[in-house]
């Protein structure tokens, strides 16, 4: 008798899986583009057909939540090149991934992927926007 292998990597929640992914990226992108403040901006970078980068945040959050290492891009160098973007930006983004997350997740996966996403959300703007010689100049002492 074989015994059944799990696999190495599973989920971080059961009800987390491909068809729940597609869902939460789709809706959350349809807010994305009709939304004032980061429609325009989205709109700027992805020009015409959205869906390789759909297929893309497919890739993006099966690896986050699924571990399954589809994801091959570098965020950091894609969002480096986004000259438009302001760190309130990613405030917007993360209230809208976080509506859109308790839409369409059960609450323990959305509270799964909302972590992720201010994870994700936090290093993206740390590595944009911190300036360590801002950072010290503000923590230094003045003289005595």
């Amino acid at each position: 008798m074989s015994e059944q292998r799990k696999p190495f990597r599973e989920p971080l929640h059961p009800s987390i899986d491909d068809a729940l992914i597609e869902k939460l990226v789709r809706t959350f992108y349809t807010k994305i583009r009709a939304d004032k403040e980061l429609g325009p901006i989205f709109g700027m970078v992805i020009s015409g057909d959205w869906e390789p980068h759909l297929q893309k945040m497919f890739a993006f959050w099966s690896s986050l939540t699924m571990l399954t290492g589809r994801y091959k891009g570098q965020p950091m160098v894609a969002h480096m090149k986004l000259k438009m973007v302001e760190p309130h930006h990613f405030d917007r983004w993360l209230s809208l991934f976080r509506e859109t997350a308790g839409e369409v997740c059960p609450p323990p996966a959305a509270a799964i992927f909302i972590d992720k996403a201010e994870r994700v959300a936090e290093s993206l703007k740390l590595g944009m926007f911190f300036k360590p010689e801002e950072a010290a100049a503000k923590n230094s002492l003045p003289p005595t």
